[in-house]
């Protein structure tokens, strides 16, 4: 993360040095192009990084399966739903942009678990009814793009792709503030969690209320993806690869939320420099690049549990 924060601080359209970035950061020098352009971008895939990170685990640990991330379940298509709305309807203000994102998000959140609660919850069962109602947000996106005015959809269209670029610090105060919170609150409930995740009847035995730790997870959950999602678009596969990764590096059993923050900070820093890079000196929408790190990742995981059936 250091090493990333560092590159991306240094690279532009001018390379600067790292003696030039700490002068900027110690205060000994002023610099509008390392303060005020390249430090937001760069704490904004940090921080955003993070919080999708988090939001991955949330709902892996809530479905017990690898597949279930906000991106892939249809979370980001309905908070993208709810940006949709105020863009087109509405005026599209920051504050307008952030509810919406959250609404958006907490409808399809709601329709899922009704639709997958039957008799009983089922992660398998939420997953699939995720990814149909997912497909349905989708059709219902592009519709909503296709009726609006022609401006309205251009910019509609390229803030889908998911991107930092442009991003400032008037853009961060209130989205890492509420990412700040959410994370905090589910700081305290993530020993609850990990009991859950052994199984229902060992959460309950050792004093777990179930149905109140299922509605915290979705809520903070839907709420680190959607905030993301009301300043930079939605960003895909962070969330779903993010989890995994840091399982796997942790070497836990579970889905633990600190190394899933971890890796989903270094994912979305190390894409956003691809995407800066890649076509310089024009910068890519970093949902571009980790899209398709994120397919290679999804065909990597599919391979896998067919394998393994």
């Amino acid at each position: 993360m250091l090493a990333l924060g560092l590159t991306g601080l240094c690279y532009g359209t001018s390379w600067s040095t790292p003696r030039e970035v700490f002068a900027v950061l110690s205060g000994a020098e002023p610099s509008v192009v390392i303060w005020d352009w390249r430090m937001p971008r760069v704490l904004a895939g940090l921080v955003f990084g993070a919080a999708l990170g988090v939001s991955g685990a949330l709902f892996q640990n809530l479905t017990r399966n690898p597949m279930g991330s906000p991106d892939v379940i249809g979370l980001d298509a309905g908070a993208y739903t709810g940006a949709l709305v105020a863009i087109t309807v509405l005026s599209g203000t920051s504050a307008q942009l952030a509810f919406g994102s959250v609404l958006g998000g907490l409808v399809v959140a709601a329709t899922i678990y009704l639709l997958a609660f039957d008799r009983g919850f089922s992660g398998l069962r939420l997953v699939v009814i995720g990814i149909a109602v997912n497909a349905m947000v989708t059709a219902l996106n592009s519709w909503i793009v296709l009726r609006a005015d022609l401006e309205v959809a251009i910019a509609a269209v390229g803030w889908s792709a998911g991107s930092l670029n442009g991003v400032g610090w008037d853009d961060l105060g209130i989205p890492f503030t509420v990412i700040a919170v959410l994370l905090a609150v589910m700081a305290t409930r993530s020993h609850a969690m990990h009991q859950a995740s052994l199984g229902d009847a060992v959460a309950v035995t050792t004093g777990v209320r179930l149905d109140r730790l299922r509605l915290l997870m979705v809520l903070v959950g839907v709420g680190c993806t959607a905030t993301v999602t009301a300043v930079a678009g939605p960003i895909a596969f962070i969330a779903l690869a993010a989890p995994q990764i840091g399982r796997r590096l942790g070497a836990a059993a579970g889905v633990p939320l600190l190394p899933a923050a971890l890796t989903g900070a270094v994912l979305l820093q190390g894409a956003d420099l691809i995407a800066q890079m890649l076509l310089a000196p024009v910068a890519l929408p970093v949902g571009v690049v980790s899209t398709a790190i994120g397919g290679c990742y999804l065909i990597w995981l599919l391979t896998k549990e067919v394998g393994r059936a």
